[in-house]
């Protein structure tokens, strides 16, 4: 199946009835650290068993990143080493 994920053009080899969540799986992702977004629609994690996927969708899939700073606003790099 062809896709546009994050502007780029992708085949996955899915079923013709495959789900968000197959899809997710076929791109190893790690689904409690990204948020989809499905022909414009942001989809809830707890639908993407029953959200389905079809030719030419359109993706936009964020990962979230952990981090911050220390108490004393030093990177979390430079706090590390002390």
């Amino acid at each position: 199946m062809n896709f546009t994920i994050n502007g780029h053009a992708r085949t996955l080899e899915l079923p013709a009835d495959a789900t968000l969540e197959q899809l997710v799986t076929a791109l190893e992702l790690k689904g409690d650290r990204i948020a989809v977004e499905h022909n414009g629609d942001i989809i809830q994690r707890t639908q993407w068993h029953t959200t389905s996927v079809a030719e030419d969708d359109r993706f936009e899939i964020v990962h979230f990143v952990g981090g911050g700073s220390c108490a004393d606003g030093e990177s979390r790099t430079s706090c590390a080493k002390t």
